[in-house]
């Protein structure tokens, strides 16, 4: 991947599989911290709070090395999580949590087979999202008379930069999300294009 570009998936998505008379429930959804994860793994378990076994693994960060964790909810050590973690890492994705909630169906299924259960139900979990390309962002504020307001507007608008909030007072004061590989050149087409006259302050956004 990119230095600032990720995948993750859309929105919150949910599978089913059958396995020897074992129901697997799986979920997942996108998450941006540890905070968000690990209170959607305790939401799916509340949720099924009468299954035999709540197994989860989330992924997190942009670069190297990622932030993760996974849990096998009881079941034999690498049984579990880790193959919830292995389909997330086998599609390239990250910012997301998976959670699979078993239902023993009176037939032990072994090691291997609760691996390829696991993996299985993730997978197909994850695979029902829409996978999405996401940028990382870098937080700007900007400053410019109104008179510059047709031609800034022409520079930020794109996918890449996204208007957080804006404020009218003596001038225009913006807050932006910029795509932080497009922060450099943006800064430089907006004091090209208006001969400096804009303000642009790195890190100081206001008013969120």
């Amino acid at each position: 991947m990119a230095n600032d570009v990720y995948y993750s998936i859309e929105g919150e998505t949910s599978r089913e599989l059958k396995v020897k008379g074992s129901r697997f429930m799986g979920y997942a959804l996108p998450a941006h911290d540890r905070q968000q994860a690990e209170s959607f793994v305790q939401e799916i378990s509340r949720k099924h709070y009468d299954a035999s076994h709540h197994c989860f693994a989330y992924r997190l960060g942009v670069e190297d090395p990622f932030v993760f964790r996974y849990g096998d909810g009881g079941e034999p050590s690498g049984t579990g999580g880790k193959p919830i973690l292995e389909a997330i890492h086998s599609r390239s994705l990250t910012c997301i949590v998976c959670v699979v909630a078993r239902y023993f169906g009176g037939t032990k299924l072994g090691t291997g087979g609760l691996a390829r259960a696991y993996g299985h139900c993730a997978a197909i979990t994850l695979d029902a999202g829409n996978k999405v390309k996401r940028y990382v962002m870098e937080a700007i504020r900007i400053a410019f008379a109104y008179d510059l307001t047709g031609v800034v507007m022409n520079l930020i608008a794109s996918d890449e930069c996204q208007i957080i909030n804006t404020v009218y007072d003596s001038e225009v004061e913006m807050n932006l999300r910029v795509r932080r590989s497009q922060t450099d050149p943006l800064q430089q087409k907006l004091i090209n294009a208006t001969s400096g006259r804009v303000k642009i302050f790195r890190g100081e956004v206001t008013g969120l």
